[in-house]
């Protein structure tokens, strides 16, 4: 057991002994306590994260999945922390809801109260990616949150300094979103100015649990576990549904393909130019709401992580007569299932 989940253990017996069960998230009884600490000795788990019911739902209908008879779940702190087996390995399955921080206070609530020694995290995302298509399950090496910004003042440029950014708050490293690019109005074939001027993406502020406390480090592309990423190319080659009923299915089957990076933030895109942007700017293939916490809480820890998001739509690349999500995003959210599944039964065989 790692040194902080030890940590823990001893945190939450000491909180029995003494009889003090007030907790920030509330009032937490002792037999509370005691179960929790009854379900860490089945231990250690592997956690399962995932955004929404409509992508947890076709895992719980699945044969992968057996609920466990004697702890089938604790709810704790508005979630339900699932116990059970994906192809006879104990993992611990949880709902985040929507967004980064649901996503990130989910996954730091399983890793402090459950011995978990992996998360693995799925649901769907958009495309940013011309070579892939919907239904594809994507399975980036990099994460990073790209939702962390500072809005450059106007009559600023690429060589001005940014507010905060001598004291190490803020800097230019990453790049940034010249919003006057995307004008629609110019004259005399020159791109005017726009008021709203540039948008400097930012690293994460992380404290990890190895390092000193209240010292800051910075995150921006978090990796994946090397085991995972390596045990997770196994999985191209797997057949997956290509088709939503007899009459509609996508051009051709969907593939299983690990790709360079992903991005997240507390924005869904649905527009081409953005969709555009992040792919030549990062390299980004999946652009989803959440995988991007998950990871960071995962590197704090020191947890070994890794995200399969399948494709569900083209991130407002597509028609602008319909949103292909409303489409194909059961398919998509089956087929992530699949790969899961069959990843869980690889990396413990």
């Amino acid at each position: 057991m790692a040194a902080s989940k030890v940590e823990a253990a001893v945190l939450v017996g000491f909180l029995v002994l003494m009889g003090i069960t007030t907790l920030s998230e509330g009032t937490l009884s002792k037999s509370l306590f005691k179960r929790i600490s009854r379900i860490n000795k089945e231990g250690p788990f592997l956690g399962v994260v995932v955004p929404n019911a409509f992508e947890m739902n076709p895992l719980l209908e699945s044969s992968s999945f057996v609920a466990d008879e004697r702890f089938p779940y604790l709810d704790f702190a508005g979630r339900r922390f699932r116990m059970g087996r994906i192809e006879n390995e104990k993992i611990i399955l949880v709902m985040t809801g929507l967004g980064m921080m649901n996503a990130g206070l989910t996954t730091q609530l399983l890793l402090t109260l459950f011995r978990v020694k992996g998360v693995v995290h799925f649901g769907i995302a958009g495309n940013a990616n011309t070579k892939l298509q919907i239904g594809d399950v994507t399975i980036p090496h990099y994460w990073a949150h790209t939702g962390l910004w500072n809005w450059q003042r106007y009559g600023d440029g690429p060589d001005d300094e940014l507010a905060l950014e001598s004291n190490g708050d803020y800097t230019r490293r990453i790049g940034y979103l010249k919003l006057s690019d995307y004008n629609n109005d110019t004259k005399d074939g020159i791109v005017s100015e726009n008021l709203l001027n540039n948008i400097w993406y930012q690293p994460e502020e992380i404290f990890p649990v190895d390092g000193y406390p209240e010292i800051r480090q910075h995150a921006f592309w978090v990796p994946v576990d090397k085991h995972y990423f390596s045990i997770a190319r196994k999985l191209e080659g797997m057949k997956l549904e290509g088709c939503i009923n007899s009459t509609t299915c996508l051009p051709r089957k969907p593939v299983v393909t690990r790709v360079r990076r992903g991005s997240s933030a507390n924005i869904f895109v649905d527009n081409a130019a953005y969709r555009n942007f992040l792919n030549s700017k990062f390299n980004v293939t999946p652009i989803d709401m959440e995988s991007s916490a998950v990871a960071l809480v995962c590197l704090q820890s020191k947890t070994p992580f890794i995200a399969f998001r399948a494709l569900s739509d083209l991130a407002g690349g597509g028609s602008s007569l319909s949103n292909e999500a409303s489409i194909f995003s059961t398919l998509a959210a089956q087929n992530a299932v699949l790969v899961v599944a069959k990843f869980i039964s690889l990396l413990f065989s």
